[in-house]
């Protein structure tokens, strides 16, 4: 408790006054006094006492009427009242309770008997107090640790489900890498085949009969100049169909970097570009707008000490959400000027002090209000419609940045100008924190 407490007596009687007041001030209380309850009120609103010592019989409003507007208002509602009265009827005393009171001092009272009433009600407000504020305390405490749960249980959802997602991209491309790669190895035989069966046939024909009819025929029937002429380019671009596909199993296994250990030194452009692979169908042109442009402004870059599974999880995010922001400004636009004005995302990578190694993605989409970019990494958060986001995207990105990898993710944006969101990982990690 504090040292010096503040108990106001209210009494319409001066010498009752002047005899509690003595008596409170000998045992070291300070004290406030009221001779009527509308005085009252307004001390108790004016010094906040500690304990108010309220006689019942008073002119004006009585002390029962005083009790109830003390505790009707916020300001006065816990502070303990004790009443001063000669009244000995149990149901005055009853009303007395009733009305808020903690207590009755009965006139004459004892010197004795008035101190320690105060000092017990005071200790007990005090623990109360004390109580209540372990209680909101250790409740303040509770919700947090709930929140961290709940955060915890989404994250790790989050990232379960981004490691099944491996394993599946991993699995899928394991299962088309092999029949892929038999058919764009027996192409380039197809393709030889083919040319020495073409030259076998001109050859026939040069020393043929050329009277024979059914010679002459079948050429026309079965279009064997055309054939000549298209053969050779059917299995080209066959060939060019083969590749691509192994480029995207390529991709997508590197990806995953389920076939690798978890950390290792490696090319983070290889792991954009894997990314950008994916995320293909996103840039391409579509009824509503052309093409996003991707400009990569790629510096030369060591090989980084990472976990390229989760930092191409923060890849997909970062491109993920260029392009959300720019199909949202083109979905506001005519398909004219979204041609005149194309959308483009910038890759920039650089290395910085020799230490860190830096990826900017910038993008001319929609940009992000500053009152909000505050809030963009914290849990849940997500300033895109019911079911198109968790809003746990950006809180991961920025965990795997900042806690995995001892690195920095900022934002920068303008309201309609785009956003750039910059990474900085250091490009070797400290023995311990890749784990």
């Amino acid at each position: 408790m504090k040292g010096s407490q503040l108990i106001l007596v209210v009494d319409d009687t001066l010498a009752n006054l002047e005899v509690v007041a003595a008596a409170l001030s000998d045992a070291n209380f300070e004290v406030a006094i009221a001779t009527d309850g509308e005085r009252a009120l307004k001390q108790a609103m004016l010094c906040q006492p500690d304990l108010i010592l309220l006689d019942i019989m008073m002119p004006g409003i009585d002390g029962f009427e005083t009790c109830r507007r003390l505790k009707a208002s916020p300001v006065t509602q816990n502070i303990p009242v004790i009443f001063m009265t000669a009244l000995s009827d149990a149901t005055d005393k009853v009303s007395g309770f009733n009305l808020g009171a903690v207590d009755y001092i009965t006139k004459p009272f004892q010197e004795a008997e008035l101190l320690a009433r105060v000092t017990t009600h005071l200790k007990l407000h005090y623990l109360n107090q004390t109580l209540e504020y372990q209680v909101e305390q250790r409740t303040a405490e509770l919700n947090e640790a709930l929140q961290q749960l709940q955060r915890s249980q989404l994250q790790l959802v989050q990232s379960e489900k981004m490691a099944v997602l491996g394993q599946l991209v991993a699995g899928v491309a394991h299962e088309i890498n092999n029949p892929v790669n038999f058919i764009h190895g027996n192409l380039t035989h197809v393709q030889d085949y083919a040319e020495d069966l073409l030259s076998f046939v001109e050859v026939y024909q040069q020393h043929s009969d050329k009277s024979i009819p059914e010679l002459r025929a079948a050429a026309v029937t079965f279009d064997l100049e055309f054939i000549r002429h298209d053969l050779p380019k059917t299995l080209a671009s066959m060939q060019i169909g083969t590749q691509r596909i192994c480029d995207i199993v390529r991709s997508l296994r590197s990806f995953s970097r389920l076939d690798e250990a978890e950390c290792k030194a490696v090319d983070i452009h290889e792991g954009i570009d894997s990314t950008l692979l994916i995320l293909h169908h996103r840039l391409k042109n579509k009824p509503e707008h052309p093409e996003i442009q991707v400009i990569r402004e790629y510096g030369e870059l060591p090989l980084v000490e990472c976990c390229a599974g989760l930092l191409n999880q923060v890849f997909m995010n970062l491109l993920a959400n260029a392009i959300d922001a720019i199909d949202e400004v083109n979905s506001k636009r005519p398909f004219e000027e979204n041609q005149a004005n194309p959308g483009q995302i910038t890759i920039r990578t650089s290395v910085v002090d020799n230490q860190w190694v830096q990826i900017a993605i910038a993008d001319n989409g929609a940009g992000i209000d500053p009152k909000i970019q505050q809030r963009i990494f914290d849990p849940f958060f997500t300033t895109k419609p019911a079911g198109k986001g968790t809003g746990m995207g950006m809180s991961i990105s920025h965990q795997i940045i900042t806690e995995k990898h001892q690195g920095k993710l900022s934002c920068t944006a303008t309201p309609g100008q785009g956003a750039e969101f910059t990474v900085q990982i250091p490009i070797r990690q400290h023995v311990g924190v890749l784990r």
